[in-house]
């Protein structure tokens, strides 16, 4: 197995088993708020930032876009754990830094201020990254640096880029939210409807009507997350899952329906937006995070406030 360049293990934490979990890697910027850090790196170097963290390693960073969506897969596994104390299929989260260990001790003090609980700390190369994601089985990597996503989209890995922003997100149940086209389902229809118009994608969509579409980006990781959200009845469930799609409902919107009962997966509520923009409702789902490939909906999104990743379709 490749392994990091350092990996700080958290003893305080009982390892997952890497075969059952569902892990998840997000890099420090993403989980904390680095931008002034990042900004010194890229300004002054490397070592003048390592001095900078070292000298502030007992001040707690502040949390940054991921925080609340980490903060909620802590409280999904801890509702797991009180209905099986034996189950394995959990939440396994690993924080990735391209930084030295010596300048990382800011980001793991801050980790146990905030008592996140971040199973690995990983300090990488940038070669060995992408290496070390598909080592480990993550299914879902989220970072601020977009050459990092496109890399791990290439490879196969769901991976979405975080946008810093201040986040207002309840606290529980998780809440995720996913576009449809180019994203749980692959971007065929898109494909359609950009070289021929909307007349021959809605004509190609109801002849296909009874085909599943392909696969997108994010469905490995949403498959999974749809049998963690089974072991819960609807009501005392701990995750919650929205489709939020730009398509209609009455001419385009049955295959995306038809699709996930092919699939398996449920969603607690699909909105076929009609081309509509989608800040208002997602203002009201206030989820922890909301996957798009449109920048004008992530941009939507930020606006009202609610934490986005993008899932870039031109790598």
């Amino acid at each position: 197995m490749a392994d990091c360049k350092r990996t700080i293990i958290n003893t305080d934490l009982k390892q997952k088993d890497l075969s059952e979990a569902l892990v998840i890697a997000v890099t420090t910027r993403a989980i904390f708020s680095l931008e002034e850090e990042h900004k010194l790196h890229l300004e002054k170097g490397k070592e003048e930032y390592t001095r900078h963290q070292q000298a502030n390693q007992d001040k707690p960073l502040s949390p940054g876009t991921a925080f609340a969506f980490i903060q909620a897969v802590q409280h999904v596994n801890k509702k797991i754990l009180e209905s099986n104390p034996a189950e394995k299929d959990l939440f396994d989260i690993l924080v990735l830094s391209n930084s030295s260990p010596e300048s990382g001790v800011r980001i793991i003090n801050s980790a146990k201020h905030y008592g996140l609980e971040i199973s690995k700390f990983c300090f990488v190369s940038n070669e060995d990254s992408m290496q070390y994601l598909k080592s480990h089985g993550v299914k879902l990597f989220l970072s601020a640096d977009r050459t990092d996503v496109c890399n791990a989209l290439r490879r196969g890995i769901s991976a979405a880029l975080v946008f810093q922003q201040e986040v207002q997100a309840p606290s529980t149940p998780l809440r995720v939210v996913f576009d449809g086209d180019a994203m749980l389902f692959s971007n065929e229809t898109d494909l359609i409807f950009q070289e021929q118009g909307l007349e021959e994608a809605v004509q190609y969509e109801q002849t296909m009507e009874n085909v599943p579409m392909g696969e997108g980006p994010l469905k490995a990781f949403a498959m999974h997350l749809g049998k963690m959200r089974k072991k819960f009845s609807q009501e005392k469930s701990p995750i919650r899952t929205y489709l939020v799609t730009s398509r209609s409902g009455w001419d385009v919107g049955v295959r995306a329906i038809k699709t996930l009962w092919k699939w398996g997966l449920e969603v607690d509520e699909a909105f076929f937006m009609d081309g509509a923009t989608k800040g208002r409702i997602l203002a009201q789902i206030q989820p922890h995070i909301f996957f798009d490939d449109g920048l004008h909906n992530i941009q939507g999104a930020r606006n009202v406030g609610v934490p986005s990743a993008w899932v870039p379709s031109c790598c």
